[in-house]
């Protein structure tokens, strides 16, 4: 039996609107390599550069139930970001993570665009003065990157230091950004 795409997209919406849906999720194309993308209820959940192994890590988190659907919001706000429109993101979130980290992404979320930060400044400015590594790690492991905007984090010299999406990536959405950095100075961190 062939399922027609008006039907299938009918079947969709439908357990959507049923409840029967965890987590939407799908793939967009970016400027930086595709990236998953996946929202629950509450609000975006993931933002992924390793499609393949993120709908699994995604359904452990927030439950089995996912479903390809497009995420039309989420895709709206990072073309308007990859095209130089957008400077923060509106989007609701839903992160399910430790205090610790919550405290570190809600302090991230407030580096504005076109500037970088130390891990240390960081980790002072979410009241942790002594925790430059753990924001490290937070970091690595941020479940949202771009929206909460982990590249802008620089090493206490001002060079670039590890970043989930690879280096590449991190000097890329800095560079779109206008941001600079270096190793040795930090002219526009704080």
């Amino acid at each position: 039996m062939n399922v027609t795409p008006e039907l299938d997209a009918r079947f969709r919406e439908a357990a959507l609107a049923e409840g029967l849906v965890d987590v939407r999720y799908d793939v967009v194309d970016s400027p930086v390599g595709e990236l998953f993308v996946a929202a629950t209820e509450r609000g975006l959940c993931r933002i992924s550069y390793t499609p393949e192994r993120a709908e699994e890590e995604v359904g452990r988190t927030f439950g089995r139930r996912l479903l390809r659907l497009p995420l039309d919001d989420v895709r709206r706000e990072l073309d308007e970001y990859f095209e130089g429109g957008r400077r923060t993101f509106d989007l609701p979130l839903d992160l399910r993570v430790a205090a610790f980290q919550t405290d570190v992404l809600r302090q991230l979320a407030l580096v504005p665009y076109g500037s970088t930060i130390t891990y240390g400044v960081l980790a002072a400015e979410a009241g942790y003065p002594k925790a430059a590594r753990a924001v490290g790690t937070v970091m690595n492991r941020n479940p949202i990157p771009i929206v909460l905007p982990c590249h802008r984090v620089i090493g206490a010299n001002g060079s670039l230091t590890g970043y989930a999406g690879g280096l590449d990536i991190k000097r890329r959405l800095l560079e779109l950004e206008g941001a600079t950095y270096s190793s040795g100075s930090v002219p526009s961190s704080r």
